[in-house]
């Protein structure tokens, strides 16, 4: 337990420092793992339930050459697509978010060096700090943010297409 009151002091210490632009940040990283995690878990278990529908829902049609029924066919697959990319286009946004809210953080850390800067002079280093602290902060999190979810996202988007594609040749017009 003591462990986890140090976790709990250190995070809010780094929100502290850097400002409400870090909880938004913290917010947007903590909706981009939640979907990158309901995608594996839909694409390690749920999709191949799906398939398996669509491929038995294929295989019990009488006629699979005609032009009806590869546009059947067709509609199967991408429905299919439909399901197996779901929220990945809300992943790949929110990891190009995040840097962007780093760098809005930067620059509103730094708006507040130049206020102080412009009531106290640039005499005084420490009141100076704050907004550089802030600045520094947010800046890190947007980039952890981003670079720790987007090789998770090219992987989960390799997986969809991978499994859409082995679902096209399932859905094989012979046979």
């Amino acid at each position: 337990m003591h462990w986890l009151a140090e976790q709990w002091l250190g995070a809010r210490d780094f929100v502290e420092l850097g400002g409400w632009v870090v909880l938004v940040i913290a917010a947007c990283m903590l909706v981009m793992w939640v979907l990158i995690v309901e995608r594996w878990l839909y694409l390690r278990f749920g999709f191949r339930r799906t398939a398996s529908a669509l491929i038995a829902e294929w295989h019990d049609r009488a006629d699979r050459t005609s032009w009806y029924a590869h546009q059947i066919r067709r509609g199967m697959i991408s429905r299919a697509n439909g399901q197996a990319v779901r929220s990945l286009a809300v992943v790949k946004t929110l990891v190009a978010v995040c840097p962007l809210l780093g760098l809005f953080g930067t620059v509103t850390g730094m708006i507040k060096v130049f206020d102080v800067m412009a009531l106290l002079g640039n005499d005084n280093p420490r009141a100076m700090a704050a907004g550089v602290s802030e600045a520094t902060y947010t800046t890190l999190a947007g980039l952890v943010a981003a670079v720790s979810a987007l090789p998770l996202a090219a992987q989960l988007d390799r997986r969809a297409r991978a499994e859409v594609e082995w679902l096209e040749d399932e859905l094989s017009a012979e046979a």
